[in-house]
């Protein structure tokens, strides 16, 4: 167990849209992630809505794979796995709610004992939920609410409204999510979750392009695998192998070709003498296989 400061990475956002029948939670997706993406080629739709998603095919060229019954989590996860090798930077998965209705018919179908059977039924939605949330792209998904209607007054006379209850998934998969936007029947959005700060507390509003920049424009803020490979020395490179445990089985590669080419120039720059009291020196450290025997020498 090591101690390190805190610091905030580039990420991908993980958003849900909650909202009853005709709420415009595809519509609201599609502005999302034409903001964070200004090209809606890079976008893509799984869409389990009976072909919703080519509604709106004037706004743009983007991408559509169809699911079709029954919506079992590795059809979901082999779905977004396609759109993560075509190069896709916004995943919107519309919706999530078909894979939970499918869980729950098939827990009902299983003979024995019920609280048992969730063992058939927990390792499969926890699988689902893990590919969205590590997932290489931006991914949005949408998922249906429940419905009720409620009396309105209006000009003097009652009107019933349809409103959005409990959404249509396992209970607590919100926590999930980086963002959570309630959307109502009128398509305007309020917050139930907001981990960047960006909307929590604001005015309800209705989605669009801008939405998805603030939100791409909060994703950029961290720092990127990248900037971490711009080191010149080797003591920049020690520093930051160290200051990024979580990337070094990304960065190795790197990081051992990059110490490569400084000793290089190094060689060729420096004499023989004062280059090999340099690689002699333990502070610089030997990436790759003789990484633990190194650190573990420095502790």
């Amino acid at each position: 167990m090591n101690l390190r400061q805190s610091h905030r990475k580039q990420a991908k956002i993980k958003l849900a849209l909650e909202g009853c029948s005709g709420s415009g939670k595809t519509y609201s997706s599609l502005l999302l992630a034409f903001g964070m993406t200004n090209d809606w080629t890079k976008i893509a739709i799984i869409d389990t809505e009976n072909g919703s998603a080519d509604l709106y095919a004037h706004l743009g060229q983007y991408n559509v794979l169809t699911l079709q019954a029954p919506f079992t989590p590795e059809k979901y996860i082999d779905a977004i796995s396609v759109c993560e090798t075509a190069g896709m930077e916004v995943i919107i998965i519309d919706s999530i709610s078909h894979c939970w209705d499918y869980l729950l018919e098939y827990h009902s179908s299983l003979q024995g004992n019920s609280f048992q059977n969730w063992g058939k039924i927990t390792p499969r939605q926890n699988a689902f939920i893990q590919k969205i949330l590590s997932s290489t792209s931006h991914v949005i998904s949408t998922m249906r609410t429940k419905q009720d209607y409620v009396l309105n007054e209006r000009n003097g006379k009652m009107i019933p409204e349809k409103v959005g209850l409990k959404a249509v998934m396992r209970d607590g998969v919100d926590y999930e999510f980086t963002i959570v936007f309630d959307v109502d029947i009128k398509h305007f959005v309020t917050i139930s979750k907001d981990r960047t700060g960006l909307f929590m507390g604001k005015p309800e509003f209705i989605i669009s392009s801008d939405t998805g920049k603030r939100i791409l424009q909060w994703c950029n803020g961290g720092t990127s695998i990248e900037s971490v490979r711009l080191a010149k020395t080797e003591e920049e490179l020690y520093t930051l192998y160290h200051k990024y445990p979580e990337w070094r089985e990304q960065l190795t590669p790197d990081f051992m070709t990059k110490k490569q080419n400084i000793q290089s120039a190094k060689t060729t720059h420096v004499p023989t003498t004062n280059n090999q009291s340099m690689n002699n020196n333990p502070n610089f450290i030997r990436y790759g296989n003789n990484s633990t025997t190194t650190i573990a020498s420095q502790k």
